[in-house]
């Protein structure tokens, strides 16, 4: 293939990605989204491997072959409540191929290179290996927080940000002495050291940031993944590779600004240390709680005339996503007014609520966003809460000493009668407990969120 049709290929397949990019902004758009990445991406694996870098086409076939399988396993086996964990690993798998090509490129020699343009090019290697060791080790503790197989309340060490300067300044110095190393083997040495102090602040770094800030840390990581990738495509001159490289990290950082800002949150102190951390004395939370059952809530509803559903991950792991759309199809059918509220970082990933709620067929004007809807909840007879906690705790408000303090919530305590369906009356993902669970205007409606909902469409039936 020639290089000018190499050249229009990536441009074509360019233009795709930005294209993919609008489309995922939006439910309504997001399957095109998908369909122009996947048709961008298929025309870029397909020109990268016809161009004139490719050679090794067995090993290329084999190799994959085999990550297309792996693909193939995971997207039918993960489940939709999984989804974060995979984003998480995924991101890992990015980060781990930029260090490996990162040494690959260092160990093929750069000594047909000279003067400045080799000090590039070795800055190159360097920040490929750097941004992605972070990305591999920092992706792989979000999978195990994600998981539950680590725990989800942060770890700080004493003066950690004085450990995390220390860190970044003495990658600078190795990176000075990288630079126009005397020979290969003494280059390997610092990138062997550089790589491990980078894989050890990639565990700190995700370690330090509670289990509430978990959405903002998988689309950070995403981000770094981009970074990640756009440096590798310098080292492989790989156009291409830059640009959606670019694409993703830009996307990504701008999307982990946006969340921060819904949260009240400065993106740099989520990194340093985020939510999940104690601020002082938080007050007792005391007071009785009303408990109701299936066909009292169905009464509830069918006695509302405004009615606003707040998804969370119970409602995920419950899988309950399809019983709700069949509760709103009949209310609507009643001439109810049913409205979902989402909050920025509901769920465990960015957008979580809303891929559950599309595929569950939820009409999409009625999905709104917690700035769109919380001046409502005065006006709302009903408030479903399925599986969240976090998001509607008023002690964000009211608690100046709590881990989320500052953090906007949805104001369901203000509608007339707030529904909450849990399995237990355990804190949530941040470790916090609920006021709104003794408030008198709260019912509690205890069990496994799919069962309830379910017992809730029958009474209503």
């Amino acid at each position: 293939m020639t290089p000018g049709i190499v050249t229009a290929s990536y441009i074509i397949a360019a233009i795709l990605f930005i294209l993919s990019l609008g489309g995922l902004s939006h439910p309504e758009t997001a399957r095109r989204g998908n369909a122009y990445g996947i048709a961008g991406m298929t025309i870029a694996i397909l020109t990268t491997i016809l161009s004139d870098q490719v050679s090794a086409y067995v090993v290329l076939v084999v190799t994959m072959l085999i990550g297309g399988s792996l693909g193939v396993i995971a997207a039918r086996r993960v489940q939709m409540t999984e989804m974060p964990e995979l984003v998480a690993m995924l991101h890992s798998f990015v980060g781990l191929a930029a260090v490996l090509i990162g040494f690959a490129t260092y160990l093929r020699g750069t000594h047909a290179l000279t003067g400045v343009e080799r000090a590039i090019h070795e800055v190159e290697i360097y920040l490929g290996i750097l941004i992605g060791a972070v990305t591999f080790t920092g992706s792989l503790v979000a999978f195990g927080k994600l998981r539950g197989l680590i725990d989800g309340k942060p770890m700080l060490l004493p003066g950690r940000h004085w450990l995390n300067l220390s860190l970044g300044v003495f990658c600078i110095w190795l990176c000075t002495l990288f630079v126009g190393a005397a020979s290969t083997s003494q280059g390997v040495l610092i990138l062997l050291l550089m790589t491990s102090i980078a894989f050890a602040f990639g565990v700190h770094m995700v370690m330090a940031i509670g289990g509430a800030d978990m959405p903002v840390v998988v689309s950070m990581l995403n981000s770094y993944s981009g970074w990640a990738a756009a440096a590798t495509g310098f080292m492989l001159s790989n156009d291409l590779l830059i640009v959606t490289g670019a694409l993703v990290g830009s996307s990504g950082a701008i999307l982990s600004y946006i969340m921060c800002r819904a949260m009240n949150r400065h993106f740099l102190a989520v990194i340093a240390g985020g939510f999940g951390t104690s601020g002082g004395t938080v007050s007792a939370v005391e007071g009785e709680v009303v408990a109701v059952n299936a066909e009292e809530t169905a009464e509830l509803l069918r006695e509302s005339s405004s009615v606003v559903i707040v998804p969370g991950y119970g409602m995920a792991v419950a899988q309950a996503q399809n019983t709700v759309y069949e509760i709103t199809r009949n209310l609507r059918e009643r001439g109810k007014t049913v409205r979902f509220a989402i909050h920025p970082v509901a769920g465990r990933m960015p957008g979580h609520m809303n891929v559950l709620l599309a595929e569950a067929r939820v009409p999409y004007d009625i999905v709104l966003e917690m700035d769109e809807i919380n001046e409502d909840f005065p006006a709302t007879d009903v408030v479903l809460v399925i599986g969240a906690n976090d998001i509607v705790n008023p002690s964000a408000q009211d608690e100046p000493n709590s881990p989320i303090a500052g953090m906007p919530v949805l104001e369901v305590w203000k509608a007339s009668t707030a529904v909450v369906l849990k399995r237990s009356m355990a804190s949530g993902y941040a470790g916090v407990d609920n006021p709104l669970f003794f408030k008198d205007n709260t019912r509690m409606l205890f069990g496994d969120a799919k069962h309830s909902l379910d017992s809730v469409l029958k009474a209503l039936s």
